[in-house]
């Protein structure tokens, strides 16, 4: 078995009963990593969880990838969505968020010479015109991004889902909405400088004023290029 299919295993195969341990949240038509990086924040500075991996999907969209030590029920997949759009993606119309319990395959091809493939949080706002890559992604990086994840802990998961699941008391009086705080949005620092081939990427990349088309290529550069690790 490959390190990729490994971490894939570890992270997102079903329980031994079968239970779901993959929650994958899929958000796009048009694509906006903002909406997603707000989510991927949150989830670890409001609820505590582990960093969610992140994905491009193809079909104009980013998804978010939580990972559970033990299996979940079905009721429970849908109360952690539902709170998580309800908390974070109240304003963006249902068709655009998808939620999903079984793993899909990624990599994968989805579309002739587009690929899906995980990325780091510092590439994906790089995908935004574009969420695929057009070719394959290596194996070995597509590992060591899915090695540097945890699997969400059974206290971090119930802990998550009381928040997500307000009581009666914490409905908003005028609304009967959860009455929910807004998260900071995500900031992505600049590259300044740069000192080997890897750091001039990275600069290309995160370089506003460099044509998205040349930032893409640097980015696709950092996913194909070999691990330092």
């Amino acid at each position: 078995m490959s390190r990729l299919a490994t971490e894939f295993q570890r992270l997102y195969a079903a329980g031994p009963d079968g239970a779901t341990r993959s929650l994958v949240l899929d958000v796009g038509r048009p694509s906006d990593w903002d909406l997603l990086a707000t989510v991927w924040r949150g989830a670890q500075l409001d609820l505590g969880l582990p960093a969610p991996g992140i994905a491009i999907a193809g079909e104009n969209s980013y998804q978010l990838w939580f990972s559970l030590q033990r299996g979940c029920s079905a009721d429970e997949a849908m109360r952690f969505f539902d709170g998580l759009r309800a908390r974070y993606l109240s304003d963006v119309a249902a068709p655009r968020i998808r939620a999903l319990t079984t793993a899909p395959v990624v990599p994968a091809q989805v579309q002739e010479d587009q690929w899906s493939a995980f990325v780091a949080p510092d590439l994906a706002p790089v995908f935004v015109e574009a969420t695929w890559l057009d070719i394959p992604p290596g194996g070995e990086g597509q590992a060591d991004l899915l090695k540097a994840l945890k699997s969400i802990s059974p206290p971090e998961w119930a802990a998550a889902l009381a928040q997500l699941t307000p009581e009666p008391q914490d409905l908003a009086p005028s609304t009967g909405a959860p009455a929910v705080a807004q998260p900071a949005a995500p900031t992505f620092a600049t590259a300044t400088t740069f000192t080997d081939p890897r750091a001039f990427l990275m600069h290309v990349m995160n370089d506003a004023t460099v044509p998205m088309a040349l930032r893409i290529e640097a980015a696709k550069g950092l996913l194909s290029a070999p691990s330092r690790a």
